[in-house]
């Protein structure tokens, strides 16, 4: 090659800059991966309250590296040619765009800087994008059948992911990010680097689709030995979980070749040129960078238990502050009440005079005092705390800890305050005061032990006039209008007894059926609502966190 010949094919080997603005048309997602974008999007907005931003982090650069790409050019396919230092990636890129581009040798690292070489116009923006300077694009120098095979490729020379420079290294990551596929370039002796492995090709392993794993320098290799690195290098990738696109399946592309005799060299280009040409490597890219976000953020979304407030959960929590509330005590004192007062409005004359002596001090409904003294109150309080606690551990089983975390605090705050609104809810819902109602029998009891005690005054009365002469001598009649008066009184008052029993049971069982409504109802309102919404909300990002995971299976 002459001087004139070298120095035409250096000019050529600059980009080309059009004097006026280029257009090209923007990336397009399917249906399925927009779905998936706009769930991890309200993923995204649904956590941010319950996880911290670190744990967000990757999720929304994902989101932003998505829409940015979304509005960049759809004709185009970014490639990145990564290896180590001495593989012979800067090699590589040389033989593609058919000129030396990127400067090769034995001074390491070669390449200081990513270069970019485009094989159409319309890319200005996708390489501003990875944030290569104009003086560091190129376009290839290639006969028109060649650029036609490539047409609408960039390719990316980065430096060495290996390399002793710091800044190198970073330079590596951040284009590695930016790009739609990557060209892993590895040579017969540094192939199993677990620097590369470790690195870069495990975390990646979900990229695969996008990835091309060429094993360099092949010319070096004696006889039958580069099919033995080459299995070798297919068995590493395995390990890594990289899957392999092999007899049709989806996934990388393993090959052999030699960039210095141009032995392979061809057949990488024919599947570079049907890869670009099939424009879908940005969106396979982003799918599986949406893939690997979601798998990181599987620990605080999924869970392999059901979860939720069970019916039990619910009924045991409201039975421990009914048991607080003392609603047992209260409607058998409310049952006492009733009786009390049965015994009142149907007993003898002389038994009631000498109850009402006895109960002068009672409060008129019998009912005993709840929780009126300091340890009373101190137990019925450490029971609200223990039946806040017991419910809060049930709903936040097997929930992943943020969430679980949020249900606890949820039940905490409810709980504030708790033990004084269910005082006040006794005092109203309780016994009512004064005396419990009458059923419709009493007057008719009280009629009958009227006439007793009729009867009896009646027998005694003549009894006395007997005795004063004032009436005949008879003491079959009064006598026995005495005993049947005095017998017939403690008659009345029995049967009325039995017949309170069912009443005052009754009575007794609404007013602990109310106390226990009214605790259930502002233990729900204070605890159980909040912590339901918690609930509502994890199942809420669940839901979104399967609609960012496609097709695989959540547990439920």
């Amino acid at each position: 090659m002459n001087e004139a010949t070298a120095a035409e094919q250096a000019a050529a080997a600059l980009e080309v800059r059009s004097g006026g603005p280029q257009t090209t048309a923007p990336l397009a997602y399917d249906g399925a991966l927009r779905s998936r974008l706009d769930a991890l999007r309200e993923l995204v907005g649904l956590s941010r309250t319950r996880l911290d931003s670190r744990t967000l982090s990757e999720a929304g650069r994902v989101l932003d590296e998505a829409a940015a790409r979304r509005r960049l050019s759809g004709q185009h396919t970014v490639v990145a040619i990564a290896g180590a230092t001495g593989s012979g990636k800067s090699q590589l890129f040389n033989a593609l765009a058919g000129v030396t581009i990127s400067e090769t040798g034995v001074r390491r690292p070669t390449t200081a800087s990513p270069i970019a070489c485009s094989w159409s116009d319309g890319a200005a923006s996708l390489i501003d994008r990875l944030g290569i300077p104009g003086r560091l694009r190129r376009r290839p120098v290639q006969s028109a059948d060649a650029e036609a095979q490539l047409r609408g490729l960039v390719l990316v020379d980065l430096p060495d992911h290996d390399s002793a420079a710091v800044q190198h290294r970073e330079q590596v990551d951040r284009v590695l990010a930016l790009v739609d596929a990557v060209i892993w370039v590895v040579d017969p002796e540094k192939y199993a680097d677990a620097m590369l492995h470790e690195r870069y090709l495990r975390p990646m392993a979900g990229h695969a689709e996008v990835m091309f794993v060429v094993l360099n320098q092949v010319d070096r290799l004696p006889g039958e030995a580069a099919e033995m690195v080459l299995d070798d290098l297919r068995r590493l990738l395995d390990e890594d979980g990289v899957a392999l696109g092999e007899y049709g399946e989806p996934g990388a592309t393993v090959l052999a070749l030699s960039a210095l005799t141009g032995d392979g060299v061809g057949e990488l280009r024919e599947l570079l040129g049907q890869f670009v040409a099939e424009r879908g490597a940005a969106a396979r890219r982003i799918a599986a960078d949406v893939d690997a976000a979601g798998w990181r953020l599987r620990s605080v979304y999924a869970t392999e238990r059901r979860t939720g407030l069970s019916e039990e959960a619910r009924d045991d929590f409201a039975a421990r502050l009914a048991d607080a509330v003392g609603a047992t005590a209260a409607g058998e004192a409310a049952e006492r009440a009733w009786l009390r007062n049965a015994n009142r409005a149907c007993g003898t004359p002389w038994l009631r005079l000498w109850r009402w002596y006895e109960d002068r001090g009672d409060p008129p409904t019998g009912r005993l005092p709840v929780r009126s003294q300091a340890d009373e109150e101190a137990t019925a309080r450490q029971r609200v705390e223990q039946a806040v606690r017991t419910v809060s551990e049930r709903a936040s089983a097997g929930l992943p800890a943020p969430w679980a975390q949020a249900v606890r605090e949820a039940a905490v705050r409810g709980a504030q305050g708790l033990p004084e609104a269910l005082d006040e809810l006794t005092a109203r819902a309780g016994v009512p005061e004064g005396r419990p109602p009458r059923p419709g029998w009493w007057p008719v009891a009280v009629l009958a032990q009227a006439s007793m005690t009729v009867l009896q005054i009646l027998g005694g009365l003549w009894l006395v006039g007997q005795i004063a002469g004032v009436m005949s001598p008879n003491l079959g009649v009064p006598v026995l209008l005495m005993v049947a008066g005095i017998i017939g009184g403690p008659l009345v008052e029995w049967s009325c007894r039995l017949a309170a029993r069912g009443p005052a049971r009754r009575y007794g069982q609404d007013a602990e059926r109310r106390l226990r409504e009214a605790a259930a109802g502002c233990g729900r309102a204070r605890v159980l609502d909040p912590v339901a919404a918690e609930l509502l909300r994890y199942r809420e990002v669940r839901e979104q966190y399967g609609r960012v995971m496609g097709a695989q299976v959540l547990a439920r």
